[in-house]
Formats: C-alpha cells, sequence, structure tokens
C-alpha cells in the first residue's frame, strides 16, 4: 500500500493520492496556518473508522440478504485536551440503518466489524476507548 501527499498551496493545504490515482484533501486550522480546505487528519482518522467499518457491515448484511434501503454512521471522537500529541481517548459510531433489517442480524454484523474485522478499529484500540450504538428505522 502506498500514499503520496503534496502539497497543494503555500501553507497545510495537502492532497493524498492513493496508487490507483484517487485522492482526498487535507487541510489545518487558521490557528496553524491552514485554510479549512479540507478534513483534517485526525478527522480523515475518524471517517477512515467509520468506512472501514461500514464496508464490513454492509458486506456482511448483503450476505445475510438484509434489504438496506438507507445508511449513515454518525461518529464522535473526543481527544485528550492539553496534551501533545492529543490522540483519541473515546470515540462513539452510531450506525443508522433504514430497511428491511433483522435486528439481531444488525446486531450481529455491528460487533463483528468493531470486535474482529475492522483494521482501523483495532488500529486504535490501544489509546482509544471505541463504544458503538444502532438505530434502525428511525
Amino acid at each position: 500500500m502506498k500514499i503520496e501527499i503534496k502539497r497543494i498551496n503555500e501553507a497545510v493545504n495537502l492532497q493524498a493520492t492513493n496508487e490507483e490515482g484517487k485522492s482526498i484533501v487535507m487541510d489545518g486550522s487558521d490557528a496553524i496556518g491552514g485554510m479549512n480546505l479540507g478534513m483534517r487528519p485526525m478527522q480523515v482518522l475518524l471517517a477512515s473508522l467509520g468506512g472501514c467499518s461500514s464496508m464490513d457491515v454492509l458486506s456482511i448484511l448483503n450476505k445475510q440478504r438484509q434489504q438496506i434501503d438507507g445508511y449513515e454512521v454518525v461518529i464522535n471522537g473526543e481527544r485528550e485536551p492539553g496534551v501533545e500529541p492529543s490522540l483519541f481517548k473515546d470515540i462513539h459510531l452510531v450506525f443508522k440503518v433504514k430497511g428491511q433489517v433483522d435486528e439481531e442480524k444488525l446486531k450481529r454484523a455491528i460487533d463483528l466489524s468493531m470486535t474482529k474485522y475492522c483494521s482501523v478499529a483495532k488500529t486504535l484500540e490501544p489509546t482509544a476507548q471505541i463504544s458503538y450504538s444502532y438505530e434502525l428505522n428511525k
């Protein structure tokens, strides 16, 4: 796996590109000279957690022939205040699913992702308390 990071402007606006040419834009806050033109790296990390777990959950539910009409994950992360580096200490994910989905199958898919399959969750576990919940057809 290879990622290339290139500076876009004279500040800290960066573009990360993978081997297939797909990219994301990152930037810093005004406080560090950024212009808020992209997600901050720690926001990208939370997005990666949501993406990784979503790929697992959706794959598992699709294999179980569950009809998913709507899907969203809301992630809140709290970082250690006043220290450098400021690591995530608490992260909570809420999986919001709509459709003809068996609740037990949804719960099991999320549990499997978060406790076994999601590599990003496993990477964050040593420093962050990760919790999760779900809403079905709300």
